[in-house]
C-alpha cells in the first residue's frame, strides 16, 4: 500500500514536471478533462487510488497523471529503478530545500529555449565528467563569491575561487 501511495505521488510529480517542460508556448486554453475510461487498463492499475476521486481532479492534474502514468509503464526497470530512488531522496528533503528546488524549475521554466538547451547540455557534461572532477568543481563552485559564480554562469570570464 505504501508503495503505491508513493507511486502515485512519485507518478504525480513526475508527470507535472514532464507536463510543464514539455508545455508549447503559446497554447490556447486549459486542457480538457480525461476520462477515466480513456486510460489504458495498465495506466488504471497504476491510478487506481485516483478512480474514485478522478472526475473531481482538475483536468491538468488528470491529463498530468495520464502522462505520467504512461510515462512509468514506458520505463525499463532500470529507469523505474532510478525514478523510485530519485522520488525517495526527493520524499526525504526538507520542505524548505524542496521549495528552493520548485522555485529554481519556476526559474529555468522562465528562461528562452535556448537558454534552457544550453543548460541541459552542460548538466549533461557535468555528469558524464568522473565523479572526482564533479567534487572538485562542486569544491570551487562553493569558494567562489556571489559575484564571480554569476560571472561564470553568464560565461563572461573564467572565475576563480575566493581567495585565489
Amino acid at each position: 500500500m505504501r508503495k503505491a501511495l508513493s507511486l502515485g505521488v512519485f507518478l504525480w510529480i513526475a508527470a507535472a514536471s514532464v507536463s510543464l517542460a514539455q508545455t508549447a508556448p503559446g497554447t490556447a486554453g486549459p486542457p480538457a478533462p480525461r476520462q477515466w475510461q480513456s486510460l489504458s487498463p495498465d495506466q488504471q492499475h497504476l491510478l487506481q487510488k485516483y478512480q474514485d476521486s478522478w472526475n473531481n481532479l482538475p483536468p491538468e492534474r488528470q491529463q498530468a497523471l495520464a502522462r505520467g502514468s504512461q510515462r512509468w509503464l514506458s520505463m525499463t526497470p532500470e529507469q523505474r529503478s532510478s525514478a523510485e530512488q530519485r522520488f525517495s531522496e526527493w520524499r526525504a528533503m526538507p520542505p524548505e530545500q524542496r521549495q528552493v528546488l520548485r522555485q529554481r524549475w519556476q526559474e529555468f521554466k522562465s528562461l528562452p529555449p535556448g537558454e534552457q538547451q544550453r543548460i541541459r547540455e552542460s548538466y549533461q557534461r557535468f555528469r558524464q565528467m568522473p565523479a572526482e572532477r564533479r567534487s572538485e568543481l562542486r569544491r570551487q563552485w562553493h569558494q567562489m563569491t556571489p559575484e564571480q559564480r554569476r560571472s561564470f554562469q553568464h560565461g563572461t570570464h573564467a572565475a576563480r575561487p575566493h581567495g585565489h
